[in-house]
């Protein structure tokens, strides 16, 4: 049915020279105060300008290249390879239609439709382009909750007595209210915690960036861990790969929050190129995606204009 698979993904700076330009990319036509920028560009320079996240990738590419009988490509919202140009690259090697992987589980309008306006200003950018399906976010399908499972027992081994926390990226409420995002989340994660034997467990979120006055999704991570001060055990759920959202929010500053209040914290891989997500792939792409509603993740009345996300 189709010709190639493609993955879609957030994109992330390879070198110290890269960040600024990047983060540029990812905040055009917002009004963020620089500082702010400047702000969030040291928790790249903090591991040497390089995010993790195209390794990551690279490594997921490899992974499904070896798994799938179709051509795999890769292109990025905010960063080289950029989209457009692999949409140009793939009408040039001959592919007419294509279905594409996006590297985010749970449905919200930055996590699945600005994905579909991503691919859509591709396609427009590149005449006679590929005709292009996106694969519906899947944070209930089968295999994707047996790898969290697996990560999560894990991590669980590792302090069998901590409180089970999982994590995803705050967002606005706004947002939110306009999306499956939250309901999801709270299904894959009591699927996840059913899973290890767990009947207690709290979502909590990370990586907030907006302003004081907007209204975001709560608690933050590092806050619930004052307040419960307590041995934890971490599962970025909301999350593919271990890129810098989580090397810096959870095993940095979340783990110095942890070591202030004297407590232990184990915190789980996220499912990466983990047997049973490359399986999941494979079978998606080999079936016709459902279509996304007109309503579907829609962004909010208002846009929020400080949000810096990083990968």
């Amino acid at each position: 049915m189709y010709d190639a698979l493609l993955l879609v993904s957030f994109g992330g700076p390879e070198k110290h020279e890269d960040v600024i330009p990047f983060l540029e990319n990812v905040l055009s036509g917002r009004n963020v105060p620089r500082e702010r920028m400047l702000e969030v560009a040291e928790h790249y320079y903090h591991f040497d300008g390089r995010s993790p996240i195209n390794d990551q990738n690279r490594e997921l590419l490899a992974k499904l290249r070896q798994a799938l009988s179709i051509p795999v490509y890769w292109g990025n919202r905010n960063w080289h390879p950029l989209l457009a140009d692999t949409v140009r690259q793939m009408r040039d090697d001959g592919i007419g239609r294509a279905i594409a992987l996006a590297t985010s589980a749970f449905g919200s309008y930055s996590g699945c439709r600005q994905y579909q306006e991503d691919l859509a200003r591709a396609r427009a950018e590149v005449p006679n382009a590929p005709l292009i399906d996106k694969i519906a976010p899947f944070s209930d399908h089968p295999l994707f909750l047996e790898a969290m499972i697996d990560r999560t027992r894990a991590a669980l081994a590792a302090l069998p007595d901590g409180r089970l926390l999982f994590t995803a990226h705050s967002i606005p409420v706004a947002m939110a209210n306009s999306s499956p995002y939250l309901k999801q989340l709270e299904s894959a994660c009591c699927a996840v915690a059913a899973g290890v034997g767990r009947t207690e467990w709290k979502l909590v979120f990370q990586s907030r960036s907006g302003p004081p006055g907007l209204a975001w999704l709560e608690p933050d991570v590092c806050d619930y861990l004052r307040q419960i001060r307590s041995d934890v055990v971490i599962v970025p759920i909301g999350f593919l790969s271990d890129h810098m959202e989580v090397i810096y929010d959870l095993d940095t500053e979340a783990r110095a929050v942890a070591a202030e209040l004297g407590v232990k914290m184990s915190r789980a891989r996220t499912v990466e190129t983990h047997p049973a997500m490359i399986r999941m792939i494979v079978e998606l792409a080999a079936q016709e995606p459902p279509l996304c509603g007109p309503d579907c993740c829609a962004p909010p009345a208002r846009r929020p204009v400080h949000e810096v996300s990083r990968r």
